[in-house]
C-alpha cells in the first residue's frame, strides 16, 4: 500500500510505500524488499528516477518513503489524449529510454517497464516524468542470463517468456510503450493472458491500421528496431537514444557513450584532494543499502577478489561493458581515483569516485564529514587538522596552503563550514556545456564533462 505522509519537521509531503511484515514470509521475500531499496539508492540522483528519502521499519511493516509524484500515470495521459504528437512521444520515449540506459550502465535491469510505473511529478504539461517502481529490478553482470518470468503481459519481451533473457528485455518493453504512445493501443493483445503471450511470441506488428499511415517512417523504423524478437539484433538503449527520430530537433543527445562508472571516474579526476578525502569520509559512513549497488560493480571489476582494482582489471572491466578507451585515458582514470597513490583502486576509493552527487549534497552527510575534519569542534578546519587527516588517509607530499587556499574564500587561512559546502557543490554545468568552478582546470577541460552531468548521467 502507498500512502501520503507528511514530514513533521518541515511539513513536506512524501509518498510512503508500506509493506506488511506478515507478507514477508520467506528470506527471499525479505531479500526482494532489501534489493528494491538498494536499487533505488543506487540510481538516486537521476532526474527521472523517483528519489528515496529513506527506509524505516516498525513492528508491523517496512516503510519506504519517497518523493511524491502527484501528476498521475503516463498510462492515464495516454488514455486521455488517445495518442501524443510524435514530438511529444519522442520526448517521453527519450525520458523512458534514458532511464533504461542509466539502469543498464549501472548494472541494473528494470524488468517491469510499463506506463503505470511512470508518474508525472505534477499536473503541468511540462512536468518531469519519473520511474517509480523497482520491485522486480535486479542487479546483473554483463553476459548474465535470467530465467524467471516476470513483468506484465502486454510489455513482456519474448525472451522472458522463453526463460532466457538479459537487460535487452527492457528495450522491448520501452518499444511497446512507444507503440502505445503513438497509437493508443498495445502492439500485441488478445482476450486472455495466454493469447497475449502467443501474440508477443509470434504476432506481426500492425503498421496498417489508423493512425499508422499518418506516422513518419522514421518513427516506425525505431519501433521495428526496438521490437525485434532476437535480443542480439535489437537496439541497445544507447542506440535508441542515437536514432534520428528520438533526438531533439535531429541533434544527437549529449550523452556519455561509456559505462556510468567511466564518466564518474573521469569527473572525479577534476576534484581536489580535499574533496576526494571528504568523499571517502562520506562513503565510509553510508548505510549498506546505499552502497550495495556500487559493491556489486566493484566485485564485477575486481575479478580476482583481491579487494583492489588493478590497471589490467579496470581495462578489462571497461572493455567488457563496451567502453572504447585508449590506454592513456584508462591510466588517467586510475590516477584520478587512486587517492593514496598505491597504483590500485581499493573499495573505498571506488565508492568515493562513483558516488552520486545528490549524496554529496545531503546536509547530514556534509556536516558529518566536516565534523570529521574539524577535530576540536571549533567550526573551522585548520592546517594542523588537515595535516592530520592527510596522514590518516596516507596522503603524502601535499601543500596544505594550496589545498586551503583553493577553498578559503575569505583568506583567513582556514576553512569554515560554508566554504566547505561551497567546495563540495562546486563544478555545476554552465549553459555553454563547459563547467564552472571545478578545481584542477586542466583535467576538467580535457575530460570536458560537467560535474553534475557526469554524476546524474
Amino acid at each position: 500500500m502507498t500512502f501520503l505522509c507528511v514530514e513533521k519537521s518541515t511539513g513536506k509531503e512524501y509518498a510512503c510505500k508500506s509493506i506488511a511484515k506478515r507478507k514477508l514470509l520467506t528470506d527471499e521475500d525479505v531479500e526482494d524488499v532489501r534489493r528494491e531499496i538498494q536499487i533505488m539508492h543506487h540510481l538516486a540522483g537521476h532526474p527521472n528516477v523517483i528519489s528515496i528519502k529513506g527506509a524505516y521499519e516498525d513492528a508491523m511493516a517496512v516503510h519506504v518513503v519517497m518523493e511524491l509524484c502527484a501528476g498521475g500515470e503516463l498510462f492515464d495521459r495516454i488514455i486521455q489524449r488517445g495518442h501524443y504528437t510524435e514530438r511529444k512521444a519522442a520526448a517521453l520515449t527519450r525520458t523512458i529510454v534514458g532511464v533504461v540506459e542509466s539502469c543498464h550502465s549501472l548494472g541494473v535491469m528494470h524488468r517491469d517497464l510499463k506506463p503505470e510505473n511512470f508518474l508525472f511529478v505534477n499536473q503541468q504539461e511540462d512536468s518531469l516524468l519519473k520511474t517509480i517502481d523497482f520491485g522486480l529490478s535486479m542487479f546483473f553482470k554483463p553476459g548474465e542470463t535470467f530465467t524467471d518470468v516476470v513483468g506484465s503481459p502486454y510489455y513482456v519481451a519474448p525472451e522472458v517468456l522463453q526463460k532466457h533473457y538479459g537487460p535487452e528485455a527492457d528495450v522491448w518493453s520501452a518499444g511497446v510503450i512507444l507503440y502505445i504512445l503513438l497509437s493508443g493501443v498495445p502492439p500485441f493483445w488478445a482476450e486472455s493472458e495466454q493469447g497475449i503471450f502467443d501474440q508477443v511470441l509470434h504476432g506481426d506488428l500492425d503498421f496498417e491500421s489508423d493512425p499508422w499511415p499518418n506516422i513518419s517512417e522514421s518513427a516506425k523504423d525505431l519501433v521495428r528496431r526496438m521490437l525485434i524478437r532476437d535480443p542480439k539484433k535489437r537496439l541497445t538503449a544507447h542506440a535508441v537514444l542515437c536514432h534520428p527520430w528520438i533526438q531533439v530537433d535531429g541533434i544527437a543527445p549529449n550523452k556519455p557513450l561509456d559505462f556510468a562508472v567511466l564518466s564518474r571516474l573521469k569527473q572525479f579526476s577534476a576534484m581536489n584532494k580535499l574533496k576526494k578525502m571528504v568523499l571517502r569520509v562520506i562513503a565510509e559512513n553510508l548505510s549498506e543499502e546505499e552502497i550495495a549497488g556500487l559493491k556489486e560493480m566493484f566485485k564485477m571489476i575486481d575479478t580476482d577478489n583481491s579487494g583492489q582494482i588493478t590497471f589490467e582489471e579496470l581495462k578489462a572491466g571497461l572493455k567488457r561493458v563496451g567502453a572504447n578507451l585508449k590506454e592513456s585515458e584508462i591510466y588517467d582514470l586510475m590516477q584520478a581515483a587512486d587517492v593514496d597513490n598505491s597504483g590500485t583502486i581499493d573499495y573505498g576509493e571506488f565508492v568515493a569516485a562513483t558516488l552520486h552527487l545528490n549524496k554529496i549534497e545531503r546536509e547530514d552527510h556534509l556536516f558529518a564529514a566536516f565534523s570529521y575534519f574539524d577535530k576540536d569542534g571549533s567550526g573551522y578546519i585548520t592546517p594542523d587538522e588537515l595535516q592530520q587527516a592527510c596522514e590518516e588517509f596516507g596522503i603524502e607530499d601535499v601543500r596544505l596552503e594550496e589545498m586551503i587556499h583553493e577553498v578559503d574564500q575569505d583568506n583567513d587561512g582556514r576553512i569554515d563550514y560554508n566554504e566547505f559546502v561551497a567546495m563540495m557543490q562546486k563544478g555545476h554545468v554552465t549553459t555553454n556545456g563547459g563547467s564552472a568552478g571545478a578545481g584542477k582546470e586542466g583535467l576538467q577541460h580535457s575530460f570536458g564533462i560537467g560535474f553534475r552531468e557526469a554524476f546524474k548521467l
